[in-house]
């Protein structure tokens, strides 16, 4: 009960930031939104990607929003560094509560930008033109997708964290991590487009599974994938969660 309470007690915390400043996230939605209202329209000349029928900008919009989110959650580890150095995690880490359910909370706190991200996202892509499935169940089913495949990234940020003793190292790192992710996935292009070997890596790459499926949900409506997808996005939060947690100790070592 008392870990729980601590996971959403973090939630909050980062709901009352955004409520205060929300600069962050319109910024950094800036390069998602050139991606689908300028490399879109440009790429959909070309008709060189298969798509399946899709239109390119649409096909390419899952994409770009869990680009775009992967990247909040990535260098959400920034602040856990900034509240290394002034002494705000000491704090929190001394209180009674175990250090698995403080790298959840932590996590999905990202989740929780992450998700104000795509609803600033997915307003602008309607207006450029792109069609999304007219259902509102699989549109807040992809959301809740993108929040706890957030907390996931976030966890790598928080593993990272652990190891980066200053902010200049950390986002040489969570650059280094996020742009393989991106392009080694679907979300530009089909995974059979790759050459043999980054399709070998395709098959590991959690953002492979969460680009699918919210494409799924938002655009083609075809669910087949998508218990698979679900099952792989959760054995990759497992995963980062129990190892963050295991290395968490090392951030004020």
């Amino acid at each position: 009960m008392d870990s729980a309470r601590n996971i959403f007690v973090m939630i909050e915390l980062e709901l009352r930031r955004l409520k205060h400043d929300r600069t962050e996230l319109y910024s950094r939605a800036i390069q998602p939104i050139l991606w689908i209202a300028v490399y879109g329209p440009i790429m959909s000349g070309v008709r060189a990607i298969p798509t399946g029928g899709i239109p390119y900008t649409d096909y390419i919009t899952p994409g770009i929003l869990i680009q775009s989110t992967t990247f909040v959650s990535i260098f959400y580890g920034l602040t856990i560094v900034w509240e290394r150095e002034s002494g705000i995690l000491k704090k929190l880490l001394v209180t009674p509560v175990s250090r698995y359910s403080t790298v959840i909370g932590r996590s999905m706190a990202s989740g929780v930008r992450a998700i104000f991200q795509a609803l600033i996202i997915v307003p602008v892509a309607l207006l450029i033109g792109v069609r999304f499935a007219p259902n509102i169940l699989y549109f807040v089913l992809a959301l809740l997708i993108i929040f706890f495949a957030s907390g996931g990234f976030a966890a790598i940020s928080i593993l990272v964290a652990s190891f980066m003793k200053t902010r200049e190292r950390f986002m040489g790192i969570g650059q280094a991590i996020t742009m393989p992710l991106f392009f080694a996935s679907n979300a530009l292009y089909p995974v059979r487009m790759m050459p043999s070997i980054i399709q070998e890596f395709a098959l590991f790459n959690p953002m492979s599974y969460v680009v699918d499926a919210v494409r799924a949900l938002m655009i083609s409506g075809d669910l087949v994938n998508l218990p698979i997808d679900l099952i792989a996005i959760a054995l990759f939060d497992t995963v980062m969660f129990a190892t963050a947690s295991i290395s968490f100790k090392r951030i004020i070592e």
